[in-house]
C-alpha cells in the first residue's frame, strides 16, 4: 500500500535515504523490508528555534513495489495548418506558457519577441555588465524568456487562485527543471540552468508547428471597428490573426506610450520602488540558522521582512540567498539593479531588494507630476536617471553602507560587492525620493531590532531597485480577460498589471489563452 507520512527531520537526515526509510517503518510499525521506497511531496525546513528541522511529507511505499513519481503528461498537437493563429507579442513566462496552452488547444500561436534567443542575449549581458553597453532590445528584461531568464528563476508564489500551480511546475520539469521543485516550499531553477529550459519550450513550440520570431519589436496596431487588424514591427513586417495577446512585461515603456497615443484605455498603477541591498552570506547565515556556520546540509539561509513605517509598507523583494547583483536598465542613462541566484546558490553574498509602496497620490504630491495614466512610469524614470547620474556613468551604481544610508552619512569606502560594473560612494537620500529615503532608513533600523545583526555597516545599499512591477495597468474584463475598448487584445501577466513573478505570469499566460481558445473554438 501506499501511505503519506509526514516526518520532522534533522537536515542530515533530511539527506540519508536510509534513515529516512527507517522512519518511514517506525511510523508504520513495520520492517524496514516491508519500506520499498518514497517520494517527497512536500519539504520545508523550519529555523524558528536553535535546533533547525526540515518538515517532511512523503509518500512511502509498504509492502509493495517502488515506483518513481509520475511526471503530467501533455498533449501538444501539430498546429502547422491550424484554421486559428494568434499572435503572442512578448516571449516570457507568460507569453511562453499561453503558446503551450494554445498548442494543446489546437490554435497555432505565433510569438513575436523584441529581443534576441537566450545564447545571443548572453553576449548583450557581458557588454552591459563589463562595458557598460545597454542594448534596448536584448538585456535582462528583454528577450526569450523574458526578464526570468538571467534574474533567477524563484518559482515561489501566492497566487494559488490564479491557477494551477502544480501544473505549471509539471510544465518546467517536463522541459528539464528538477523534479524537486514540485515539493519544495521555496523552488527555484537557477540562472545558469534556465536557458535550456527555455530553448527546450521554444522548440517544442516550433516543432508543433507555431511560429517563434526574434527581433520583432512591435511599433504599431493597425485598428479598425474597435479591433486590430495587424501587428506592425519595426523592421517593416506585418502580422495578422485572430486575437492578439499582449505579455510584454513590466519594462516595455514603448507599448504603454503606443496604448496612449492612441487613446487606448490604460491605467497608472501603484507599485514599489527602492533599493539592493547586500549582506554577507555568512553574516546571513548565523542569524537565520542560529549558529557560526552553516553546515552542509542547510541551503544559503533567506529572509523575508516587512515593517509599516509612517503608515507605508518597506519590505524585502526577490531576495537572492548566494547571489549576484545585477544591471537591469533598458535604456542608455538609466540605472536600474536587480538580483540572481545560480542553482547552487553558491556566492559569498546574500542581496535582497528593499522597497516601499508608492501610491499614485504620492507622485502627484512629492513630484508635481501629470496625473496621467503614465504619471507612475514617468516617476520610476525620474529616479533611475538620477541613479544613473550619480553613479558617475557607466552603470556604476551609487551606493552607501547600510548605517551611514540611515544616518545620512557618506560612506568613506564601500565593502566588497557582486555588482560587476562597480559602486560609488553616495548620498542617497540625495537620489532617492525624500519619501522614500525616509521610509527605508527607519526600516532598517526596525528591521535590525527584528533580525540581529541585520542592520550593520558591513552591508551595503545599492541604488535602484525600481522594476519591481509595472507602473500601468491595462484593464481587461474579469470575465473575458478582453480589453474592454479593443475586442481581440488579451493583456495579461505583469506588463498588464496582473501578475508578478514566473509563475503567477505563467498561470495568467495560461489562463488567457485558455479563455481566448475557448471562444475561437466557438466562433
Amino acid at each position: 500500500m501506499q501511505q503519506k507520512i509526514s516526518l520532522k527531520v534533522l537536515p542530515s537526515e533530511a539527506a540519508n535515504e536510509a534513515v529516512i526509510k527507517q522512519l518511514i517503518a517506525n511510523s508504520c510499525s513495520k520492517k524496514l523490508s516491508s519500506v520499498s521506497g518514497y517520494t517527497i511531496a512536500k519539504q520545508s525546513i523550519d529555523a524558528r528555534a536553535k535546533t533547525i528541522w526540515v518538515n517532511l511529507t512523503v509518500n512511502a511505499f509498504i509492502d509493495e513495489p517502488f515506483h518513481q513519481r509520475e511526471i503530467q503528461s501533455f498533449n501538444f498537437k501539430d498546429v502547422q495548418n491550424a484554421s486559428k493563429s494568434v499572435i503572442i507579442i512578448g516571449a516570457g513566462p507568460a507569453g511562453l506558457f499561453a503558446a503551450l496552452q494554445l498548442i494543446e488547444q489546437g490554435i497555432k500561436p505565433i510569438i513575436l519577441e523584441r529581443g534576441k534567443d537566450v545564447r545571443a542575449r548572453r553576449r548583450d549581458l557581458a557588454a552591459l555588465n563589463k562595458e557598460g553597453i545597454v542594448n534596448p532590445e536584448s538585456n535582462y528584461c528583454f528577450g526569450e524568456g523574458g526578464a526570468g531568464t538571467y534574474s533567477d528563476g524563484k518559482l515561489y508564489t501566492r497566487s494559488n487562485k490564479r491557477g494551477d500551480i502544480d501544473r505549471i511546475l509539471n510544465l518546467f520539469v517536463h522541459f528539464g527543471a528538477e523534479e524537486k521543485i514540485l515539493y519544495e516550499a521555496h523552488p527555484h531553477i537557477g540562472t545558469n540552468k534556465l536557458p535550456h529550459i527555455i530553448t527546450a519550450m521554444r522548440k517544442c513550440i516550433t516543432d508543433c508547428g507555431g511560429e517563434f520570431l526574434f527581433e520583432k519589436k512591435v511599433i504599431d496596431f493597425e485598428i479598425a471597428d474597435n479591433k486590430i487588424r495587424s501587428v506592425k514591427t519595426a523592421d517593416g513586417n506585418s502580422f495578422t490573426a485572430e486575437a492578439i495577446i499582449l505579455a510584454t512585461g513590466h519594462s516595455a515603456r514603448d507599448i504603454f506610450e503606443l496604448l496612449h497615443s492612441k487613446n487606448i484605455l490604460i491605467e497608472a498603477k501603484p507599485f514599489a520602488l527602492g533599493v539592493r541591498v547586500e549582506h554577507p552570506q555568512q553574516l546571513i547565515d548565523s542569524v537565520q540558522y542560529h549558529c557560526s556556520s552553516r553546515g552542509e546540509f542547510l541551503p544559503p539561509a533567506s529572509y523575508s521582512l516587512v515593517q509599516q513605517v509612517n503608515g507605508r509598507g518597506v519590505f524585502s523583494f526577490c531576495m537572492c540567498p548566494g547571489g549576484i547583483i545585477a544591471p537591469a536598465a533598458t535604456t542608455p542613462g538609466e540605472l536600474v539593479v536587480n538580483g540572481w541566484s545560480p542553482s547552487k546558490r553558491n556566492n559569498p553574498y546574500a542581496n535582497s531588494g528593499m522597497v516601499v509602496q508608492i501610491e499614485l497620490s504620492d507622485v502627484i504630491k512629492n513630484e508635481k507630476m501629470k496625473a496621467d495614466a503614465l504619471a507612475m512610469m514617468r516617476f520610476q524614470q525620474m529616479v533611475e536617471q538620477k541613479s544613473f547620474i550619480a553613479g558617475g556613468g557607466n552603470f556604476v551604481a551609487p551606493a552607501q553602507r547600510m548605517v551611514d544610508f540611515s544616518n545620512k552619512k557618506r560612506s568613506a569606502d564601500l565593502p566588497d560587492c557582486s555588482y560587476q560594473p562597480g559602486l560609488n560612494s553616495s548620498q542617497l537620500n540625495e537620489v532617492l525620493p525624500d519619501f522614500i529615503y525616509s521610509a527605508l532608513a527607519k526600516g532598517f533600523i526596525e528591521f535590525g531590532k527584528k533580525v540581529k545583526g541585520y542592520f550593520t555597516n558591513d552591508a551595503v545599499v545599492v541604488a535602484t531597485e525600481s522594476r519591481t512591477s509595472s507602473p500601468v495597468r491595462i484593464p481587461r474584463d474579469a470575465e473575458t480577460l478582453q480589453h474592454p475598448q479593443i475586442k481581440n487584445l488579451y493583456p495579461c501577466a505583469e506588463g498588464a498589471g496582473y501578475a508578478g513573478g514566473i509563475v503567477s505570469a505563467a498561470m495568467d499566460g495560461e489562463r488567457v489563452a485558455k479563455q481566448l481558445a475557448d471562444k475561437l473554438t466557438n466562433l
